[in-house]
């Protein structure tokens, strides 16, 4: 009988560290939507060149910069939350504060764009 129990408990051991390996997965795409949004507001700079008004273009890119923002704050505290709910057994998990650094950075470094964006 406690066979039974050992593997029953192994594989809720295994099935806990793929699910934080799959919490790691998705932040990472959580933070290439994000960027992709930084992509998508540099993309307008250099599609539309010397739109007029060009407040319009520069408020349109901005709305991209502020998604991105979102997007790296959401992600990360949707994965803080997850892993915070589990233990991991086998599989390191990235610590929280280096996700909250990872995602401090993008949107640091995202809002410096935004304000470039608009200097330009």
């Amino acid at each position: 009988m406690s066979d039974k129990n050992e593997l029953a408990e192994n594989r809720t051991d295994w099935a806990e560290d793929r699910t934080i390996l799959a919490n790691e997965r998705t932040f990472a795409g959580w933070m290439r939507t994000g960027m992709a949004c930084v992509a998508v507001a540099i993309g307008l700079r250099a599609v539309f060149g010397e739109f007029q008004p060009t407040w319009v273009a520069k408020a349109v890119a901005s709305v991209f910069i502020l998604a991105a923002l979102y997007v790296y704050w959401a992600a990360q505290a949707s994965a803080a939350k997850t892993q915070k709910r589990l233990s991991d057994h086998h599989a390191n998990a990235q610590p929280n504060s280096r996700m909250k650094i990872l995602a401090a950075i993008l949107a640091l470094a995202s809002a410096g764009v935004g304000a470039i964006l608009w200097m330009l």
